[in-house]
């Protein structure tokens, strides 16, 4: 029975072989292990320090004195949970952020209050806890694991004698080096307990990389922010980011009409003023003179409308009272770049969340003619369940980035912003090269 295995097959395994050699002596693997190592160490002494700390608080819980003990274990343990995510930062590379921090109330009391209700100290204990015990396991099977690989590796060189490392752990009550298993001659029993620790070598690396994911998970759901302060602190930010918005609009529409059709129609009522005057004397009236002042007059009046409009619709563009269909098939109509156009929709989304997709695909159209250098594009608008998702793509050079410099009601930041008040997301994937990729997801509506 012939076996054919294709060249794309064949590539794939030997990738797969060349990384299984070289994964126990890559850097993130001894990082991943010195991290295990040093987490577990950190977890059983922070564990020991804040149990015995809630123990003597506890049997003294009668008086302020274990009130102040307990109180102390929550810091302690609120402190420890600082240093894991540092660990896990440093030799992970894992982006932890912090959770809002401690806020002491005035006084003795006001502390001992706050800290006994400090839900970041109480998830770091019990982050120690359960990283504790799964240290223990994980010192059981990945780390026994490593241990055994170089027992076995170095017991044809040091265990002919009955010297070398002993095996311990999970390893070493699958295969125990005290039996003779199914070989009978020396040498064939040491070939067979090296070839074990070629394997237990390959092994390692994956079992202790299924160690610290969990350990990772663990770190980043009871160290990291609170999912009920970061939803306020998000929420928040959304806020302030609107009202700013907001007032930067209302300065931009005050001084648009103050500087502009303002202007515009001072000037108009002096040019009617003019022909006012020039009229009362009908006799001496010069009709070429006050043909020209109401030409000016007009033209002026016209000009001020423009503006009006412009403004109005930079505040709510009339098409959208159409529907968010027909007005983005009219910004893609619009756009230089040819632009195909799909919409999907079940419902109507709220007034607002149409303005909103509606400037975004605006501005990323205007992003696309101005600096892609793209031949074509797609917009994209479909509904999925309670959240609408806008894909604008280009096949241009790519290299977009969301410039944190400018004014924030423009450009990739102005959208994020806009997008995030209404607690929305913006998504940017643009390599060098192309193809740029922008998603917008926002929800239906309240």
């Amino acid at each position: 029975m012939n076996i054919t295995v294709s060249e794309e097959s064949a590539a794939r395994i030997r990738v797969i072989i060349d990384r299984a050699w070289r994964e126990p002596f890559s850097r993130r693997t001894w990082a991943e292990l010195g991290y295990f190592l040093v987490s577990g160490a950190v977890a059983t002494v922070g564990f020991a320090l804040v149990t015995v700390l809630m123990t003597i608080g506890t049997i003294l819980a009668i008086t302020f004195v274990g009130l102040a003990v307990l109180a102390l274990s929550v810091r302690v343990a609120r402190g420890i949970g600082g240093w894991q995510r540092g660990f896990a930062r440093s030799l992970l590379a894992e982006q932890i952020e912090d959770p809002e921090p401690y806020m002491a109330r005035p006084g003795f009391l006001g502390w001992l209050q706050s800290s006994l209700r400090d839900r970041v100290g109480w998830r770091a204990a019990g982050c120690q806890a359960l990283q504790l015990a799964w240290a223990f396991v994980g010192a059981l099977v990945a780390l026994s694991l490593w241990w055994d690989a170089f027992a076995c590796l170095l017991h044809p060189l040091l265990g002919r004698q009955g010297g070398g490392p002993a095996m311990w752990g999970l390893a070493q009550s699958i295969f125990p080096l005290g039996r003779n298993w199914w070989v009978e001659t020396d040498f064939a029993r040491q070939f067979a307990i090296f070839v074990l620790g070629i394997v237990f070598l390959l092994a390692a690396p994956w079992v202790t990389r299924g160690f610290v994911h969990v350990d990772r998970v663990l770190v980043r759901k009871l160290l990291g922010p609170d999912p009920v302060a970061a939803r306020m602190r998000s929420l928040e930010r959304a806020r302030t980011d609107t009202v700013d918005a907001s007032a930067a609009t209302l300065r931009r529409i005050e001084r648009d009409l103050h500087d502009g059709t303002q202007a515009q129609l001072v000037a108009l009522a002096m040019r009617l003023g003019m022909v006012k005057e020039k009229l009362q004397d009908p006799n001496a009236a010069d009709l070429a003179a006050v043909r020209r002042l109401v030409d000016d007059a007009h033209r002026g009046a016209k000009e001020a409308i423009v503006e009006l409009r412009d403004i109005a619709r930079g505040i709510h563009p009339p098409v959208l009272d159409t529907g968010l269909e027909r007005a983005l098939a009219t910004l893609a109509a619009r756009s230089p770049v040819p632009t195909e156009v799909s919409v999907e929709l079940t419902a109507r989304p709220t007034p607002a969340v149409e303005s909103i997709v509606y400037f975004c695909a605006a501005e990323l159209l205007a992003n696309v003619a101005q600096h892609a250098w793209a031949s074509r594009a797609t917009l994209s608008c479909t509904q999925h369940g309670g959240w609408l998702r806008l894909v604008v793509r280009d096949d241009g050079r790519g290299g977009a980035a969301v410039a944190g410099y400018g004014s924030r009601s423009s450009g990739l930041a102005g959208l994020t912003d806009r997008v995030r008040a209404v607690d929305g997301q913006l998504y940017l994937v643009s390599p060098p090269g192309g193809p740029t990729v922008v998603t917008v997801d926002v929800p239906m509506g309240p």
